[in-house]
């Protein structure tokens, strides 16, 4: 087993979901072999929807990289109505009469939201401080200070715009970025405030919504005894760049034994993480470069 590919529903955390996948994958092996390893790439909030990349087994190695790679999103944004959860989750703040807001006005906004900005990350969110999720803070009615992050904005694109006061966007982003916090700074710097009302990923690095399964289809390939469409490990990493060597080279790999990165690499890649594969594209490890030019492992996968 390797990636499945789940279009989260909007109300259940991301966790629950894994919990219905495993569920799921120990009906399809009758129930006699223990619980299958489970995580995913990368947190969608209860009202948010769409690709949560599920990895199972070996599979739960590649998270990392999942968790380094853009995501893609279709978020839509009302003005003029703050919630402290910068959401439609939250308690509304303060509410400011939107005036002329229109389409134009909010195109020439998003302008100083692409390319690289600064966030502050929201207080509700599982940012820890002193060991404990920030919004164990905020349910607590305490504010921490937090620094502001730089996180990239690669397209930022407006969809529609519907009156009198919300909009649809597309956001391609890198990761660590908060749409809650892209939607309510995008208020304040048109001076009437906002709040996300509606997220839905649509891709997380090489996983789209296309290949993307609902619980509900998942449940239904397991009662019919189809096989679950699993994306191999190999192109779950898609997204990186990669290199194939032979046999004598991956042998040194998995044993952990030091090599230099030219003897790996090509020379038009200076740095990782790079995939390193056996013919016919089965993932051996994913490797850096380290100090002095040697090979840095990252991940070393079962090929057996």
């Amino acid at each position: 087993m390797s990636v499945l590919v789940v279009d989260k529903p909007v109300g259940p955390t991301s966790f629950a979901v894994l919990r219905c996948v495993r569920r799921a994958l120990m009906r399809a092996t009758g129930g006699g072999q223990r619980p299958p390893k489970l995580g995913h790439g990368g947190t969608l909030d209860p009202m948010a929807s769409g690709v949560l990349p599920v990895c199972v087994g070996e599979a739960t190695k590649v998270i990392p990289f999942l968790l380094d790679a853009d995501k893609e999103y279709l978020a839509v944004v009302r003005f003029g109505v703050e919630t402290d959860t910068l959401d439609a989750t939250g308690q509304v703040l303060r509410e400011t009469p939107i005036g002329d807001l229109d389409a134009i006005r909010l195109q020439a906004a998003l302008v100083n939201f692409r390319g690289e900005i600064e966030q502050v990350p929201p207080m509700f969110s599982a940012l820890k401080h002193q060991g404990r999720p920030l919004y164990r803070y905020a349910r607590a009615g305490q504010t921490i200070e937090r620094a502001p992050r730089r996180v990239k904005v690669h397209e930022l694109v407006l969809l529609s715009w519907e009156p009198p006061d919300r909009a649809c966007l597309r956001v391609r982003c890198s990761k660590g970025t908060y749409i809650r916090s892209l939607a309510a700074d995008l208020g304040r710097r048109l001076g009437v405030g906002a709040h996300l009302t509606e997220l839905r990923r649509t891709a997380s690095g090489p996983f789209a919504l296309a290949q993307a399964l609902s619980l509900d289809d998942i449940d239904a390939c397991v009662n019919e005894g189809r096989a679950l469409p699993f994306v191999s490990l190999r192109d779950s990493l898609a997204h990186l760049p990669a290199v194939t060597v032979g046999d004598a080279l991956a042998v040194r790999l998995a044993r952990g034994q030091r090599m230099g990165w030219d003897e790996i690499a090509p020379a038009t890649v200076e740095h990782g993480p790079l995939c390193v594969l056996l013919p016919p594209g089965v993932l051996v490890a994913v490797v850096d470069r380290g100090a002095e030019g040697a090979v840095r492992i990252l991940r070393v996968f079962n090929v057996g």
